[in-house]
């Protein structure tokens, strides 16, 4: 949620700071204000037993002795009133400086107020000129003026298109995720009947054994090691492209350079991205492919699951340090992995639509699994940070088993969008469904809080069969690595502050299902990509006219020549644009002679209706891998 609902709470969180120590301290000063009358009662009672001691016919000796007495008794009431006017001269000098530190704090609370709203303000009149931008003529095909992650339009479950109202917000629906506490049990000493928590959900300590071939922690040190012994590489990958030119971004020198020209004609400059296409960055999901391979060989869809949770977690790590964003892919836009000799799989993406921006992605594995998904990029400009909310259904079929695994994306913010140095997190839950057994696994991504006592960018979860009953704890960070604990007894615990009861569960030792990848030497100066990464813009034979390597604008990118590559790639749009604008002439021409106009059709791919989620989505028809083997690409359009 935004910022702008927390002010009272901020506030009256801050006057109870206040007012709390100053009740304290009114308090104890009543409590010496009482003792202080006692010692003076009790005083006043002793002085006159005293007086009248003194008054007794007694030895000399014994009446020196009884008024010494008495002046030390009169000396303590003295010392005591003293007491307990200093303890109110400092209540009343802590009173006087709390009103001053009062005022302090409503002045740096008005200053923030009157800067967020100015930010606000600032966020709204760029989602008006974006609308406005959005219906002025000739900005139909949108890649010049605005980025795809700036865009309010998304896609509805359907695919119909679907602009966003300026007041829409996304919540993430964190507060309904299960607590659960961890604790470690020993295997070696662990006794289910002498155990003092309930057997709600038990599981023997004898099947986690550190030889398991499947959960064996066999996570390479680099991407080219991670390749089967059975299908060794039959090329040498690079592991370099040229340097980052050192180019200040200079936001006077965009803005003099739009001067003169039509709204829909300012291009957004090469400057904000890096020399990948979305395409491309889809692909990327598949660095940690071994994951699925190994998940294949599961024999409990349970233990499965764990593999794909660690998998759907992995996509996140490469985005620790891009901060930069990808090209846009042009409408019929493709991009091809085929790594089938190398690492047994090839994958295949496709740009199919251009408002909403929408990909699709289908990956075939020989090693006896198919993933696809469709995914839509929706985004909001809240002033202070932009959420990036990738919309669709990513699918996973294994081919022995046919356990079909759907699950979605989560939120992803990108900080300091208007001053300071630009950081990413995510948020939100992932529900990994598997609907053939009707396992799950419920994923939790904390958001990031400077006041938080967890580890950074922390992810934890719980895989459960269909029944409810717990089988694995997931734990670990989306950038890091994913470790898998196997749950031997689970009991109900205490309440939380927010009411909810949280569940204790007694595991084995953990195990680590995926470790990241350390970033290849001088990373920082090739846009913090991953061995993987360095090698998906490579230039290759064969592929497809319309492949994302062949895209101009990104090569000359990628060789440092960025003013040129700015020059091509408003070149690219206008093409793009002149061809829509075509498209929607011809689709009036149709609707005046009413005949039916279809609209741009994806070339690779084909809009169904899926049979496990009901939702229509682009999935691939075929064709492809057999224009490439005839080398016959007649069938693509020319968008370069």
């Amino acid at each position: 949620a935004d910022d702008s609902g927390d002010e009272e709470p901020a506030s009256q969180s801050d006057k109870s700071e206040l007012h709390g120590p100053l009740k304290t301290l009114s308090s104890k000063l009543e409590d010496l204000s009482t003792c202080n009358e006692l010692i003076a009662k009790h005083g006043a009672a002793l002085q006159r037993s005293l007086s009248e001691l003194e008054n007794l016919r007694l030895p000399a000796d014994s009446g020196e002795k009884i008024k010494a007495v008495n002046e030390r008794a009169t000396l303590f009431r003295i010392t005591s009133n003293a007491m307990i006017n200093a303890c109110r001269d400092f209540l009343e000098l802590a009173e006087s400086h709390s009103r001053k530190w009062q005022r302090l704090l409503q002045h740096e609370r008005e200053q923030r107020i009157r800067l967020e709203e100015t930010i606000e303000q600032l966020a709204k009149q760029h989602n008006s000129l974006e609308r406005a931008c959005r219906g002025a003529p000739g900005l139909a095909s949108g890649t010049a003026s605005i980025s795809s992650t700036a865009k309010g339009s998304v896609q509805s479950a359907k695919g119909e298109a679907s602009d966003e109202d300026e007041e829409t917000e996304y919540f993430d629906a964190m507060e309904d995720a299960p607590a659960f506490i961890t604790v470690t049990a020993d295997p070696k000493h662990h006794r289910r009947s002498g155990s003092n928590l309930s057997g709600a959900s038990e599981g023997h300590p004898e099947d986690w054994s550190l030889e398991d071939s499947v959960f064996e922690s066999s996570n390479q040190s680099s991407y080219n090691e991670s390749m089967g012994k059975d299908l060794l590489p039959r090329k040498r990958r690079r592991s370099r492209i040229p340097d980052k030119p050192n180019y200040s971004l200079n936001l006077w020198s965009i803005m003099k350079n739009c001067i003169g020209k039509e709204l829909s004609k300012i291009p957004m400059p090469v400057n904000f991205n890096e020399p990948l296409s979305m395409l491309q960055r889809l692909t990327e999901d598949l660095e940690y492919h071994e994951l699925l391979d190994k998940a294949v060989k599961c024999e409990s869809s349970t233990e499965q699951m764990c593999f794909v949770a660690a998998f759907s977690v992995s996509s996140y790590s490469t985005t620790v340090h891009r901060t930069a964003k990808p090209f846009n892919p042009l409408l019929g836009e493709t991009y091809e992995l085929d790594r089938l000799e190398e690492l047994g799989f090839r994958s295949l993406c496709e740009q199919v639509s251009h408002h909403p921006p929408a990909a699709a992605h289908h990956v075939y594995s020989r090693r006896g699994w198919t993933l696809w998904q469709e995914i839509t990029i929706a985004s909001k400009f809240r002033g202070k940070y932009l959420s990036i909310m990738p919309l669709g259904a990513i699918h996973l079929e294994f081919h022995s088993s046919g356990n079909h695994y759907v699950w979605r994306k989560v939120t992803s913010t990108v900080h300091n969008i208007i001053v300071g140095k630009l950081w990413i997190d995510q948020s939100g839950e992932i529900e990994i469904v598997n609907h053939k057994s009707k396992d799950k696994c419920q994923l939790k991504f904390t958001p990031y809080s400077y006041f938080s006592r967890d580890v950074p960018r922390k992810v934890t979860g719980v895989v459960s069969d269909a029944d409810g009953k717990a089988h694995y704890v997931m734990s670990g960070t989306w950038d890091e690595k994913m470790e898998c604990s196997k749950i031997v007894h689970s009991s109900h615990g205490s309440t939380s502050t927010e009411g909810k009861q949280k569940t204790v569960y007694q595991t084995l030792s953990p195990k680590v299902l995926w470790r990241k990848y350390p970033l290849p030497e001088n990373a920082e100066n090739m846009y913090f990509f991953s061995e993987l990464a360095l090698t998906l813009n490579e230039p290759e034979e064969r592929v497809a006219p319309t492949d994302s390597r062949l895209r101009p604008d990104q090569r000359l990118m990628e060789n440092g020549r960025w003013d040129e590559a700015n020059v091509e790639k408003q070149r690219l749009e206008e093409k793009q644009r002149a061809v829509r604008r075509r498209r929607e002439a011809e689709a009036v021409e149709a609707l005046e002679e009413g005949k039916d106009y279809e609209g741009y059709t994806p070339l690779w791919f084909e809009r169904k209706a899926d049979a496990v989620t009901g939702e229509l989505i682009c999935v691939y028809k075929g064709g492809y891998w057999e224009a490439k083997d005839k080398q016959d690409w007649s069938a693509c359009p020319d968008i370069f």
